[in-house]
């Protein structure tokens, strides 16, 4: 599709649940070939704007295209280079990662079995190709779900808290995988409550709180509205917090362990630094240490929704789902021919038709 053109219109959507608006009036463009981030804590409505993409539910209101096709009317065409995740994925789980692979892929042409060798490789489980899912980790699931969402080749993933499970050293593989997709000229919609991957991942973030979109730009854009700090150790870091009160670009001082103060500042150039340690040495304290913090996502955050950044840490763990929201679905990501199998495993037991 034509580089200029958005690769996700969304308009004034909503998803209601009886009265709980889980997403409300969102209206974004998402550009191709970048990375965007729909950044909020749990239960903030991501995974229901998700699966509205994807056509698995109706909105309330609003209008939704991907790539150029309406969504729900024309998902078939719309979604025919999209690869998704939605919550965890579900698979085989006694058959091995390629079988399943190999299972996905008859969805699809017969270039799709020609990939599976070379996704395995991009998401590092080519060992581990051969053993039974039931014995995978929940991260190597994850790094399988992956690798099945770019079976048809896509120009577009949506991915629910991918880095759901990861190790630390599997969310470095990660980043490099999402930014190595990127520069191949394909689009990641990532949703996420962890603003530290998300700051390093991302090129633009949806800031997302009680459904609804309070801000939207690029990394560099966010973080340029963010206030800076001023750090120091002093020897006595409130009579300091006192004597810096009354510096015209100081806007609060919180003091720290060990004699540490910071200092939210208006700016935080040499002539801020400068006065700073001359207010501190002239008020006879003790000065051992100056610097600077660089604004950052986890600060714009803080000052946009004015609530605490405690949920959106680096936890593994998810909360609950939207408040009555469906549960898990497995996504087709291009609707499967007649009695192709089912996309998550249904399970009977013995005697049971």
């Amino acid at each position: 599709m034509a580089t200029d053109q958005p690769i996700i219109t969304l308009r004034g959507v909503t998803k209601k649940f009886g009265a709980k608006a889980a997403v409300d009036d969102i209206s974004v463009d998402v550009l191709p070939g970048r990375c965007f981030a729909w950044l909020g804590p749990n239960g903030c409505g991501k995974t229901t704007l998700i699966r509205m993409m994807l056509g698995l539910a109706r909105p309330t209101a609003g209008e939704i295209t991907v790539r150029g096709f309406h969504v729900p009317k024309d998902s078939r065409r719309a979604l025919s280079r999209v690869g998704a995740i939605v919550e965890e994925p579900r698979f085989y789980p006694y058959l091995s990662g390629r079988d399943n692979l190999k299972i996905w892929a008859a969805h699809y042409d017969a270039s799709a079995a020609g990939r599976i060798d070379s996704e395995l490789a991009r998401v590092g489980l080519t060992e581990a190709a051969n053993q039974k899912v039931d014995a995978y980790s929940l991260g190597m699931r994850q790094r399988l779900g992956v690798a099945r969402a770019m079976l048809n080749d896509p120009e577009l993933l949506l991915l629910d808290e991918p880095t759901n499970g990861l190790d630390p050293a599997g969310l470095v593989e990660f980043r490099q995988m999402v930014r190595s997709l990127v520069a191949e000229g394909r689009t990641v919609f990532i949703s996420s409550h962890i603003l530290d991957e998300v700051e390093r991942m991302a090129d633009d973030v949806a800031i997302i709180q009680h459904g609804r979109m309070v801000s939207v730009g690029s990394i560099a854009e966010l973080t340029q509205g963010a206030s800076s700090a001023i750090l120091v150790r002093v020897s006595d870091p409130q009579a300091a917090a006192s004597a810096l009160s009354g510096l015209p670009f100081v806007e609060r001082a919180d003091a720290g362990d060990s004699g540490r103060l910071t200092l939210t500042v208006s700016s935080a150039g040499d002539a801020e630094l400068q006065a700073t340690a001359a207010q501190i040495v002239g008020s006879g304290i003790g000065l051992f240490e100056l610097g600077t913090s660089a604004a950052s996502l986890e600060s714009r955050f803080l000052e946009i929704t004015g609530t605490s950044a405690g949920e959106l840490g680096g936890g593994g763990t998810f909360a609950s789902r939207e408040a009555g929201a469906p549960g898990p679905t497995e996504i087709p990501q291009a609707p499967p021919p007649p009695g192709a199998p089912p996309a998550t495993p249904t399970f009977h037991k013995k005697g049971q038709a």
